[in-house]
């Protein structure tokens, strides 16, 4: 699965008070493992940024006014977004930023959602943690990310942040990629990528078979009778097939 974590900066909070994206940011992860086919891109609102959004990503007019308007890259970024799942954080202000921007564009333009399909990590989170603060800072606490670097906001920044977020949140980074390549594991199939098949040595020596002594068996058996009696009899080991089983 192809996936893109998604963040934009913005002059402002409301696309229909004329305001618009002017940095995009997005992080490929395929089969769970970064890629680093990223797309960044700064660019020129057409107009001035509010002083409430420039204290929160430390981007000015002065910067942007040699950078590209979007519709200069509107088909770039549709190529290179079509048919993914994007990853977004509180994906509601961010896809309708990008609706916006597309529907400025060009009134047949395609919507993110003709585009994509979209995972929210807020409500993701949400689901996850009830209750609890779920901003992507308060994420970073929880599943240890460091977020030292982020001193403002930016889009491939907090793309890249979230990345690591979603990953941890969603059962962590696969085992570490060796090659680019899968490997074609033990029942002929491909193995997935970044995770090595097992392979046995067909000169291996027998394993060694260590049965427990008598000894062992009785410690065993007391444990387990005194897991069933504080469980008042709900000790599985014991119940099956109504037998007691020590190794």
């Amino acid at each position: 699965m192809r996936q893109l974590v998604v963040d934009t900066e913005t002059t402002g909070l409301e696309p229909s008070e004329g305001h618009r994206v002017i940095e995009i940011g997005c992080v490929e992860v395929v089969e769970r493992q970064l890629t680093k086919a990223n797309f960044h891109r700064y660019l020129q609102p057409d107009r001035e940024i509010d002083a409430g959004a420039v204290a929160v990503h430390g981007i000015s007019n002065a910067f942007l006014a040699d950078k590209p308007r979007f519709a200069e890259i509107a088909e770039e970024l549709i190529d290179y977004l079509r048919g993914a799942e994007l990853i977004i954080h509180n994906a509601a202000f961010d896809v309708g930023f990008l609706n916006h921007e597309l529907s400025q564009w060009r009134p047949n333009a395609p919507r993110i959602e003709d585009l994509c399909t979209v995972v929210d990590t807020l409500a993701l989170a949400r689901q996850r943690h009830p209750g609890q603060r779920n901003s992507l800072d308060a994420l970073c606490r929880r599943y240890e990310i460091d977020n030292s670097r982020r001193d403002l906001h930016g889009a491939l920044l907090d793309a890249e942040i979230l990345a690591d977020v979603y990953l941890a949140m969603t059962g962590g980074q696969v085992a570490l990629a060796l090659g680019s390549e899968s490997t074609p594991d033990h029942h002929g199939g491909q193995a997935e990528a970044g995770v090595l098949p097992r392979r046995v040595r067909k000169d291996r020596p027998p394993l060694r078979i260590l049965r427990a002594t008598d000894l062992e068996r009785s410690a065993h058996l007391a444990r387990l009778q005194a897991i069933n009696a504080a469980s008042d009899g709900g000790c599985v080991w014991m119940s099956l097939s109504g037998k007691t089983r020590a190794p």
